[in-house]
């Protein structure tokens, strides 16, 4: 069985010229790790940290934008299932 390429599902990500989740995350894992060694001049901190906040950013967004697409079915008074909006009361229960 193939395994999936993630580059073809992350076309609308290319098209909007941010990395898909995965890469930001990872990216940013790896700017965190550096600033954490100790080993950067303040300049090459400071450009790290402004690169940290974008990536976290994109990490948020992305997050949002997969809780807005996920649904849970519902059965009507017809007893037809119908797609509706999660919502956190229904995550808590």
């Amino acid at each position: 069985m193939p395994v999936p390429n993630p580059s073809k599902s992350t076309s609308s990500a290319a098209a909007k010229g941010t990395p898909p989740f995965e890469e930001a995350l990872e990216s940013l894992e790896a700017v965190v790790e550096a600033m954490e060694s100790g080993e950067l001049p303040l300049e090459t901190l400071i450009a790290r940290y402004e690169e940290g906040v974008k990536l976290a950013k994109i990490c948020q967004e992305k997050l949002a934008e997969a809780e807005a697409k996920i649904q849970q079915l519902e059965k009507t008074a017809t007893g037809e299932l119908t797609l509706k909006p999660l919502t956190t009361d229904s995550v808590e229960e």
